[in-house]
């Protein structure tokens, strides 16, 4: 069990790396060699290599005295931008999700005051832990007697936290109904007066009846023609061309390779033919010349290709039951989306469709009927993948005892108890591991996700985050105390009568709190530290740009800005309010570690988001609702974990007064959700109605159809030379293609014409404002249960 002394020096070590790794990015940022990885965000707006006369180590080295004095500017820069400027360079997206960070910071620091000035010396002025500690046969340090732990049974000082736990849930709902009507009215506003966007006037429809001898084209038309005369403008059907789509990838591959030749051979003529070996690697197997073999294969792959795309057009096993539905108007769409199309509700069912950068194209691929037994099968699969990891964190929580590891190891115990090795064991190395789990976590659930069947990125990312929520409550959470209580008292249990049992779990789940402290040193101090050093991507660039870089198709991939992981970083918040929470009344010296997480989290995502970061998509703040429902479900968790703990302290008078806090909360979570949430999942007609009204006085001869023509077409029926933002980093490969200006679309669809259509790009710095995410009303129950 960690004491006061293992906390010290595991602070102590953890602000020292945290320390150290901010002191290493104000250097590096400021070096022109690493520029383009610490502002990559405005190389894609525009900016230019940093030029230094003189020297050729000035291209290299900053050799500026100056700029080492002013090395710590970047703090203030990151602050400096208004809350509106962000919106309009990052999106609301980037905006609201730094808010989050902003609203811990509220709810927690009156919260820690409060808690510290009142509680701590309730707790701390008793002496429970001293005279009970070997009459329970549990563990403990100093630091739990700041505790309840320290409070004796049917103590009257009870009161206090009572007292002090209406407080905070009041105060909390109040940040929570404040920040929920002004994300509301951001998104209002956001949507209100963005730009014309594709996705405003699509819908997606899906389980289209097929009928005899006619096409799912054919039957998409008329039935719009029939039931949306006035409104119903094209559509584009949707093809499985997930066969294809490797293959334009394989293409794309050796391609590249060939303009590495050939720009190898037009450097030194003299060293034609470049020959190489064709077989694993490139290791073995015949030698060849480079250009006329990579030549030859390109000519095979482009006729497989034709052929596969004429196959994909003509087989009606490729088309899908289902195509994207343009309309004439905003308001024809949000008639469309919101509505039941036929009698038959499983059949014709719409969505909002994607914004065209943030469809995922691979799942467009899988018939409707499958979802419901993809969704069960990855439902199973989550429950056991989070019941057996219980597995590894209850090694984790084996090396937070000294005990633990001198009696698994009793060669062990000269080493692990000398002083200083003891505090690292215990106040250091349990964080450390436990973080190294969760980061292989991530790409399975994304996996899972994908699975699933969801459409577009965004869709993708709230599940990932939902299932990663989920995963960190039951495993980080209550495995930490289950494994750390419950297991690590296993043999007082046997040894005791069974009615003392309550009383020791009473007494043990205060005393994780120094786990969760060392926990939130590692992940919220030096996990924080680490994003904005990326010294992961820092490193990747140079290498890629010294060994790897053949082209300048290469190079640009080499320079692409990374993307914003939602998925891991805003569950991994919602981590830190649940820990806040609930150990405010049970062990008030935690607050202090996750305000400074909360503030040092701001200030370094509020440089990523101006600096490094580019969307993947825009969302309007969608995500608000989940985020709202998680502290909530935090908050009652709070609340029921300190009803049982006053209840094994046997405190039968005062905890009955506890009972109303849980109702009452939900009623609160209840009026705030029938306030804003339905800003969030729908569109209100009138808001389309007057920006139909406002577009066609501005642009009375606006040509829609032509603005439309190409947004939806899959890419791999777009020309070869173009990019299709394919990505190597590992949370880049679900980059979807944005549609381009001056394409050539090499499959003829119905009910289009020949126009442009001027679409966003992933590394547009002007924002996409999407009201809707793609099934946020068909999947919002399902994602309600986290």
């Amino acid at each position: 069990m960690a004491t006061l002394e293992d906390i010290a020096v595991s602070a102590a070590l953890n602000i020292l790396t945290t320390f150290i790794m901010l002191i290493a990015f104000a250097i590096l940022r400021i070096q022109p060699l690493n520029d383009r990885v610490y502002f990559s965000k405005w190389y894609r707006k525009g900016r230019e290599s940093p030029k230094h006369g003189g020297a050729s180590a000035r291209k290299f080295v900053n050799l500026d005295c100056r700029s080492y004095i002013r090395f710590l500017n970047w703090i203030p820069a990151a602050l400096k931008m208004t809350e509106p400027e962000l919106i309009d360079h990052a999106g609301l997206d980037s905006a609201v999700y730094l808010r989050i960070y902003l609203m811990g910071l509220k709810i927690f620091v009156p919260i820690a005051v409060l808690a510290c000035a009142v509680l701590a010396p309730v707790n701390f002025t008793n002496s429970t832990l001293g005279e009970k500690t070997e009459l329970w046969n549990v563990t403990s340090s100093n630091i739990d007697k700041l505790s309840t732990s320290n409070i004796p049974l049917k103590s009257e000082r009870f009161w206090a936290h009572i007292a002090l736990a209406y407080v905070f849930t009041f105060w909390t709902c109040y940040v929570l109904m404040e920040e929920y009507g002004k994300i509301a009215s951001m998104r209002s506003q956001f949507i209100a007066t963005g730009r014309r966007r594709p996705h405003q006037f699509t819908v997606l429809v899906r389980n289209v009846p097929p009928e005899q001898d006619k096409s799912v084209s054919e039957v998409v038309e008329r039935f719009f023609l029939e039931n949306h005369p006035d409104h119903y403008l094209k559509h584009e059907s949707v093809y499985n061309a997930n066969k294809l789509a490797k293959m334009v990838k394989e293409k794309k591959r050796l391609q590249n390779w060939l303009d590495y030749y050939q720009n190898k051979c037009e450097r030194n003529n003299s060293k034609r033919p470049v020959m190489i070996k064709t077989s694993f690697l490139g290791l073995c197997g015949k030698r060849v010349d480079a250009i006329d073999y990579h030549t030859s294969e390109i000519e095979k792959l482009s006729g497989k290709i034709d052929e596969e795309r004429k196959g994909v057009v003509n087989d009606p096993q490729s088309i899908m039951p289902a195509a994207f539905v343009s309309f004439k108007t905003r308001w024809g769409a949000a008639v469309c989306a919101q509505t039941q199309q036929t009698r038959n509700p499983t059949e014709w069912l719409p969505e909002w469709a994607p914004e065209p950068r943030d469809v995922y194209w691979k799942n467009l691929a899988i018939p409707y009927v499958s979802l419901r037994i993809r969704r069960l099968i990855i439902g199973v699969a989550f429950f056991f993948l989070t019941l057996f990891f219980m597995i590894p964190i209850a090694f984790v929580q084996s090396l937070a005892s000294i005990e633990g590891i001198a009696k698994a190891a009793p060669f062990l115990k000269p080493v692990v108890e000398i002083k200083f090795i003891k505090s690292v064991i215990q106040g250091f190395l349990p964080g450390v591991v436990l973080k190294l789990f969760l980061i292989f976590l991530r790409k399975i659930l994304t996996s899972m996700s994908k699975f699933e069947g969801f459409v577009s990125l965004s869709s993708l990312q709230r599940r990932t985050a939902s299932r990663y929520y989920l995963f960190n409550f039951v495993n980080v959470f209550l495995g930490s105390i289950i494994t750390g209580s419950a297991f690590e008292q296993l043999n007082s249990f046997i040894k005791e009568p069974a009615n003392d049992i309550p009383k020791t779990i009473g007494v043990a789940i205060p005393i994780k709190a120094t786990f969760f402290i060392t926990y939130i040193m590692v992940d919220g101090w030096v996990g924080v530290a680490a994003e904005i050093l990326m010294l992961r991507p820092l490193i990747i660039y140079h290498l890629k740009n010294f060994f790897l870089v053949k082209t300048e198709n290469d190079r640009k991939k080499a320079m692409r800005p990374k993307s914003f992981r939602f998925k891991t970083r805003e569950p991994r918040i919602q981590l830190y309010f649940l820990l806040g929470l609930v150990y405010a009344t049970v062990t008030p010296l935690l607050l202090p570690f996750i305000i400074v997480f909360f503030a040092l989290a701001y200030v370094v995502f509020r440089h990523q988001v101006i600096n490094v970061y580019i969307q993947k998509y825009e969302s309007g703040a969608a995500f608000w609702p989940d985020v709202h429902k998680r502290v909530i479900a935090a908050l009652v968790m709070s609340q029921l974990l300190l009803m049982g703990l006053l209840s094994t302290k046997e405190a039968a008078q005062s905890t009955p007064f506890l009972i109303d806090l849980p109702v009452l909360t939900i009623w609160f979570h209840r009026f705030s959700t029938g306030l804003y949430e339905s800003a969030f999942v729908k569109y209100p007609l009138q808001e389309a109605m007057t920006k139909d009204t406002f577009e066609r006085a501005q642009k009375p001869n606006i040509n829609l159809n032509g603005y439309l023509q190409k947004a939806y077409i899959h890419p791999v029926f777009k020309t070869d030379d173009e990019d299709e933002g394919e990505d190597e980093d590992e949370d880049e490969d679900d980059m979807p293609s944005g549609s381009r200006e001056n394409e050539k679309i090499s499959v003829p669809k119905q009910r289009q014409s020949r126009g442009k259509t001027p679409l966003p790009s992933e590394i547009s710095d002007a924002s996409s404002p999407s009201p809707f995410l793609p099934d946020t009303v068909r999947e919002s129950q399902s994602l309600d249960s986290v």
